[in-house]
C-alpha cells in the first residue's frame, strides 16, 4: 500500500531524553511560552524519528489564559484556572479581542520552528475544541467529569451560549494565526466531546467546532479529533472537517468504512502500547495498516497522545513499520 504519513498526536517529547533535560529548573508554561524553547521543543521528535509532520508544542489553555482567564499547574498533578466561569460576571471578565496580540509568543515560535524543518515535513498546530476549553473554564481546572459544564448547557443555555461565542471567536483567530504563521494543517482537539449526551453532542460540541471549519475554509486542512463522541459521525462529518481523528476504543476499520470516502481518517493505536515492547507494537501497528488498504486519504496516527512512559524502542518500532509498508 502507499504509506500514509506518520503523524503522531501531540505530547511526544514528553518521552525524550531530551525533553527532560530541557525542561529541567523551568515550568511547562515556561516552555510554551518561550518561542525558542517551544520550538525546540517541536523539533526534538523530528530529529530523533523522522515523523511526516512535527506538532507544535504548546497547550490548549494558551487561549483561556489570552482571554483572561490564567491556569497554573497543582503541585500534586492536574490543572487549576485561577477562577471558574460560572455567571454572567465571571463571564464578562473574558475578552477574545486581545488572543492574536497576547498569543505572538507562539508566532514566533512558529517563524523558528519553519526555519528549522525540513522543506518535506509537515508542519501541524492545533486548538482546543471549545467545548473542552469550557469544560476546563467552568470547572476550574481540571479533574471532574464535566458536570458543571453539562449544566451549565441544560440549565443556562443563554450564559453557555455566550461563552461558547467567544471560545469560537477565539478559537478562529487563534488557528488563523497558526496558519498565516506556516502551519500546514490544523487539528481541533474536542477531547471532553465524549462526556455530552448523544443527543447533546450537536448543539453542545459540534456546531461549534463547524463555525471554525467554516472560518477556515480554504486556508489549510482541518482535521477534527472528538475523543469518546462515538455515534456521532454524522454531526462530526457535518463540520465539514477534512479528516476526522479516531481514539483507539473503535474499530478502525468498521468506523472508516461507516464514513464517507472524502472525509479522511486519522487514527488510532492504543497509546499504552508503547509503555509495551517493539515486537508488539510493530504487530498492532502492521494490523491497523492492513485493516486500511485501499482506504484514501488514510494518516496513521496515536488514538490519543503519547504517554510519559513510552519507550523510545516502541516508537521507532512504530515508525519503522509504518514506513516499511509500501506497494
Amino acid at each position: 500500500m502507499d504509506r500514509p504519513p506518520v503523524w503522531l498526536m501531540r505530547q511526544a517529547g514528553r518521552a525524550l531524553p531530551e525533553y527532560r533535560k530541557l525542561k529541567e529548573g523551568r515550568t511547562f508554561i515556561e516552555l510554551v511560552k518561550t518561542p525558542e524553547l517551544a520550538a525546540e521543543v517541536t523539533l526534538q521528535p523530528i530529529r530523533r524519528f523522522g515523523f511526516d509532520a512535527a506538532i507544535l508544542f504548546s497547550d490548549i489553555l494558551v487561549i483561556p489564559e489570552a482571554m483572561g482567564q490564567p491556569y497554573a499547574f497543582r503541585e500534586a498533578g492536574g490543572i487549576e484556572m485561577k477562577f471558574a466561569i460560572r455567571s454572567a460576571q465571571d463571564l464578562a471578565r473574558l475578552d477574545a479581542s486581545q488572543v492574536t496580540s497576547r498569543l505572538a509568543y507562539v508566532a514566533d515560535a512558529l517563524a523558528i520552528i519553519t526555519r528549522e524543518i525540513d522543506k518535506d515535513t509537515g508542519l501541524l498546530g492545533f486548538a482546543g475544541s471549545p467545548w473542552t476549553l469550557a469544560n476546563y473554564m467552568i470547572e476550574g481546572g481540571s479533574g471532574g467529569e464535566g458536570t458543571g459544564a453539562r449544566k451549565l448547557f441544560y440549565a443556562e443555555p443563554v450564559l453557555f451560549g455566550n461563552l461558547m461565542e467567544k471560545l469560537t471567536a477565539a478559537v478562529i483567530e487563534y488557528l488563523k494565526l497558526q496558519i498565516a504563521s506556516g502551519v500546514d494543517a490544523v487539528q481541533i482537539f474536542d477531547s471532553c466531546g465524549g462526556l455530552l449526551a448523544s443527543n447533546a453532542f450537536e448543539e453542545g460540541s459540534a456546531r461549534w467546532m463547524r463555525e471554525i471549519v467554516v472560518a477556515l475554509k480554504g486556508k489549510a486542512p482541518v482535521i477534527v479529533f472528538s475523543k469518546g463522541a462515538h455515534g456521532n459521525w454524522p454531526a462530526l462529518v457535518n463540520t465539514g472537517a477534512d479528516v476526522i481523528g479516531l481514539d483507539w476504543t473503535l474499530n478502525l476499520e468498521r468506523t472508516a468504512a461507516a464514513l464517507p470516502a472524502h472525509v479522511g481518517v486519522q487514527g488510532n493505536l492504543d497509546p499504552a502500547l508503547l509503555a509495551t515492547r517493539p515486537e508488539i507494537v510493530a504487530r498492532e501497528t502492521a494490523g491497523l495498516l492492513e485493516s486500511m488498504e485501499g482506504r484514501p486519504g488514510y494518516i496513521f496516527n496515536l488514538g490519543h497522545g503519547v504517554p510519559p512512559n513510552a519507550s523510545l524502542e516502541c516508537i521507532q518500532a512504530l515508525v519503522d513499520t509504518v514506513k516499511a509498508t509500501v506497494r
